[in-house]
């Protein structure tokens, strides 16, 4: 189990992160969230990549709108997220993740991030020189700065069955970023990796996991 902590960004604003793993692992990981806060699902997440030796920081970037959000993934939920969302700037998502990597600094960082934390992963692997490498997950945002040039290596996760990201879309983003591995789930929908949704697709997740964490271990070495 982890711990809330407080971190502060480059413009005196104050953040929680829940901490997870060892503060003495020599490789770090930011987990960014959903749309839905550092609810249960996110801690699991940042629980369990810890396990494989990061020492993990998952910042609370709705702290920016309002504290201590935790969404559930109903309607309500997704209504609520997305007002949150709307609320805070990129300019302000990146800080807080600038701050969140210096706090793990001098040890190789990597940043991983689901749904709306899925593109902000992918910002910081573009707007970004704190991370060693990056990996997204159904991030539904990359399409709009697809050409974007990564200033670290990249890995990304996407559901076949995603309505909100079509093939076409992840189509666009391959062809603009050749380079990248991209894997598409077959029978995948959006959210495949949270046990709380209804999409939950547990051998994708599994294999996805997997594979970012064989990623993450051949960048952060």
């Amino acid at each position: 189990m982890g711990e809330m902590i407080e971190l502060t960004s480059a413009d005196g604003h104050k953040f929680q992160a829940y901490a997870a793993g060892d503060p003495k692992s020599p490789r770090a990981l930011v987990v960014v969230q959903e749309i839905f806060g550092v609810n249960r699902h996110m801690r699991d997440v940042a629980d369990r990549l810890a396990q494989s030796g990061y020492y993990v920081l998952s910042p609370a970037v709705f702290d920016r709108a309002e504290r201590n959000v935790e969404l559930d993934y109903t309607a309500e939920g997704v209504k609520k997220g997305l007002e949150l969302r709307a609320a805070i700037a990129e300019s302000d998502v990146m800080m807080d993740s600038e701050a969140t990597a210096a706090k793990l600094s001098p040890r190789p960082t990597g940043i991983i991030g689901y749904c709306w934390g899925g593109t902000i992963a992918w910002w910081g692997a573009t707007k970004s020189k704190s991370f060693r490498a990056a990996v997204t997950w159904y991030g539904g945002g990359i399409m709009q700065t697809k050409e974007a040039v990564p200033n670290c290596p990249v890995q990304m996760h996407f559901g076949a069955l995603d309505k909100g990201i079509p093939m076409s879309d992840v189509e666009a983003i391959k062809q603009s970023q050749p380079e990248i591995p991209v894997f598409i789930y077959e029978n995948a929908d959006h959210g495949f990796g949270c046990d709380d949704r209804a999409s939950f697709n547990a051998e994708a997740n599994k294999l996805a996991e997997q594979r970012s964490l064989a990623f993450f271990a051949e960048h952060l070495a």
